[in-house]
């Protein structure tokens, strides 16, 4: 089986590649990097979560339980925006690497808020109405 999908240097054995691959795994573990070298590798357009611009991370860092929910929420915002510019975006390039998937932030959010607070990022959770792609390899680290 051929494709049209541009690889560089990769020996699929004539296997088509992946189209969407999203890397997966506990904060730190390296799913940035290996996002970003698996997108230079297969010349993947990328899609990253951007903790840099989490203004309540280093709070939540010193303080968990102060700035749990906030810190959950801008995450919940940021990954559903970068879903939403991808759907916007060019529909027809459906390759791509992520090293998020958000199908797995409500299962961070669970562990990290209290009842009420898991109650209300549920709320908000479901209102945004998250349509994301399916993708055809998830990596887990």
């Amino acid at each position: 089986m051929t494709t049209d999908i541009p690889t560089t240097g990769v020996d699929l054995k004539g296997r088509t590649p992946p189209g969407y691959i999203a890397v997966e795994g506990p904060i730190g573990v390296g799913k940035t990097t290996l996002a970003r070298r698996l997108a230079a590798t297969f010349g993947y357009p990328m899609l990253l979560e951007d903790a840099h611009q989490n203004p309540f991370l280093e709070r939540f860092y010193g303080n968990q339980r102060q700035a749990a929910l906030a810190t959950q929420l801008f995450f919940l915002f940021q990954r559903a925006q970068k879903i939403n510019d991808l759907r916007q975006g060019d529909i027809f390039a459906a390759s791509r690497v992520a090293d998020f998937l958000i199908e797995k932030d409500p299962l961070f959010a669970r562990v990290n808020l209290d009842s009420d607070e898991f109650q209300l990022y549920q709320r908000v959770y479901e209102q945004l109405l998250i349509e994301p792609p399916t993708p055809d390899l998830v990596i887990y680290l």
